[in-house]
């Protein structure tokens, strides 16, 4: 929750001299999202930032963009959002819900999505059973954003993302739990 001694002037220097920031810098948001197990508009930021000034070949530019970008086809920016869709249903189906998908799979399918994501995609699966007697349009618009998503993934899941490609999960996480509350335009 502090920053390590000597970050802060490091970091500091890198913004004063247009130099990269400070690998210290990205594991430390990376260990706060992990212990804490939530993504705010500041960590994003934060990654999104370091990756606009370390280019890297895990971390496409289309992934580093303001808001959900729906033609970014990385495979773990679009994993990001599918989970976020996953939460989504999840929490439509079980209103009120203790601990979600979030508190218990994030850390685990940012890193390792092969083992993980068969398993919430089952579980996507039953949810969607439940919202379907309840609330049917609901329950296809799920269906249909599950299937867009899904379209820009190959035919199977990474078996491990490094730290970068992580940071592009959750920017894809964030950027898609973001637009799920932006109003909508009237047509």
């Amino acid at each position: 929750k502090s920053p390590v001694p000597g970050m802060a002037g490091e970091t500091l220097r890198a913004i004063l001299n247009d130099t990269p920031y400070p690998v210290t810098l990205l594991n430390v948001v990376s260990l706060r999202v992990r212990a804490e197990r939530e993504i705010t508009r500041g960590r994003a930021a934060i990654l999104k930032a370091y990756y606009l000034k370390h280019p890297h070949p895990d971390v496409p530019k289309e992934v580093l963009t303001v808001s959900l970008n729906p033609a970014c086809k990385d495979p773990a920016y679009v994993l990001g959002r599918l989970f976020s869709v996953y939460e989504a249903i999840q929490s439509a189906a079980n209103p009120g819900i203790n601990a979600n998908i979030k508190d218990k799979y994030f850390n685990s399918a940012a890193s390792i999505p092969a083992t993980v994501f068969p398993v919430l995609g089952n579980m996507a699966q039953k949810h969607l059973k439940k919202l379907k007697g309840s609330n049917m349009g609901l329950c296809v618009f799920y269906e249909k954003q599950i299937t867009e998503i899904a379209a820009l993934l190959g035919t199977e899941f990474p078996a491990r993302m490094s730290l970068p490609q992580q940071g592009a999960f959750q920017l894809g996480y964030y950027h898609q739990t973001q637009d799920r509350y932006q109003k909508k335009e009237e047509k």
